[in-house]
């Protein structure tokens, strides 16, 4: 009876962590639709060449993202700051990614602790980042 009551009371304490972190994830299909407004400068190729969504050259290719170290993309000029978050450790995960797309700069800021780090990607996705990373890894190689 002991040990049945203490597994319900951890149950209690584990159910609403389960249910927050699953609430948090995404909607791809939504983030398809979103992610209209990052192609602009975003496009999504493919290793092979395929397009998966035509787009703008100004921001990197954002195939295989989820997963990727943060501003590792070879040939692209990423901007020092979102270079030494990467070599810090930032992996792009969907959840990493969506508060960076919410506010690029206020992310390298409170992610290298530093009041001066900068964005190149000036744009802010108020709404729908994690529909946007769901979006993402819903197309990367390993979906």
């Amino acid at each position: 009876m002991t040990r049945t009551l203490a597994a319900l009371i951890a149950l209690s304490f584990a159910a609403p962590a389960f249910a927050e972190s699953h609430a948090s994830m995404g909607n791809a299909e939504a983030g398809e639709k979103a992610f209209n407004k990052c192609k602009s400068c975003h496009m999504i190729v493919t290793d092979d060449g395929t397009d998966i969504q035509k787009g703008g050259r100004v921001g990197p290719n954002l195939y295989g993202i989820i997963g990727r170290q943060a501003g590792s993309v070879e040939d692209f000029n990423y901007g020092d700051d979102l270079v030494a978050a990467g070599e810090a450790g930032l992996v792009w995960d969907e959840e990493q990614l969506a508060a960076y797309i919410t506010d690029p700069r206020e992310y390298l800021r409170e992610y290298l602790d530093d009041s001066s780090a900068r964005s190149k990607m000036s744009f802010k996705l108020r709404d729908g980042g994690a529909d946007v990373a769901a979006y993402l890894a819903s197309v990367g190689p390993d979906s």
